[in-house]
């Protein structure tokens, strides 16, 4: 079973934006956007480790509690009400439908790490995603 580690970069927020996936403590999936947000980012990096897992078992560690809450438990509530919520549109409309989508067909176990306190997955993640952003990395690292 695979474990990743997931961290999304924003700097200026909003801003240029990074972001990266770890599997298994080695760099494998960086992304760049030049005008996104930190959010945004947290939730293409669980996009990308979950279409990497392709449907096998597998844990994902996140700093972004935001992004669990969305997938697991508002998001099912704002599909059956056809993608609306009480006071205003959904942000991050297209994400978060990808994201349900996907972790719907999945195995993965959705797993909050808190941020920045010395978890090395999470520190190379954060280090990863920067590098992403600064250096407008994209694609596959290693395979």
């Amino acid at each position: 079973m695979s474990i990743y580690y997931t961290d999304g970069s924003c700097s200026p927020n909003p801003g240029p934006g990074g972001f990266a996936v770890i599997r298994d403590m080695e760099p494998l999936i960086v992304g760049h956007d030049l005008n996104s947000t930190n959010i945004r980012m947290e939730g293409q990096a669980l996009i990308a480790a979950m279409q990497d897992a392709a449907g096998e078992s597998c844990v994902i560690y996140t700093d972004s509690e935001f992004w669990i809450n969305v997938i697991t438990k508002w998001a099912p509530g704002w599909a059956s009400k056809g993608w609306v919520k009480k006071g205003g549109p959904i942000k991050n409309l297209d994400l978060v439908k990808e994201a349900y989508q996907i972790y719907g067909q999945s195995k993965a176990v959705l797993t909050w790490v808190r941020g920045h306190e010395g978890d090395t997955g999470n520190e190379l993640a954060d280090e990863w995603a920067n590098r992403a952003r600064s250096e407008r990395l994209d694609g596959y690292l290693t395979k």
